[in-house]
């Protein structure tokens, strides 16, 4: 499967403190706004989310259809067609994808050990 452009969501307590945090590590803003409480930090291709106030626990978020640079891709699985393997090896969703649509979804599901996997499909 073609899952697209890999990212850590992370839920931050501050953002300010968090973005100084990923800037000394070499990380610069890619994309977000700070006065909506979300950031995209990119360091080369690694993307790392900070998120304050939004939701609860780290998210592993992966974006069919882009690479890391936000630049569409020509060739891509499309949210529907993953969220069909996932079903058919039997990963329960907790949301899914309108399969009577096209274009922009996302799906969330769970790994073994509870960590959330977001599939969100901009294009």
């Amino acid at each position: 499967m073609k899952l697209g452009a890999m990212s850590i969501s992370l839920a931050v307590k501050d953002i300010q403190k968090s973005k100084a945090f990923y800037e000394t590590l070499g990380f610069t803003v890619f994309a977000g706004q700070l006065e909506n409480n979300y950031l995209i930090m990119k360091n080369g291709n690694a993307l790392v989310g900070l998120f304050q106030g939004m939701f609860e626990n780290n998210i592993l978020t992966f974006n069919p259809g882009w690479d890391e640079n936000a630049n569409k891709l020509d060739a891509f699985d499309d949210v529907r067609d993953i969220q069909k393997h996932l079903k058919e090896n039997h990963i329960q969703l907790e949301s899914e994808a309108d399969t009577n649509t096209s274009g922009p979804a996302s799906i969330v599901f769970f790994d073994p050990d509870g960590n959330t996997i977001l599939i969100d499909q901009h294009v």
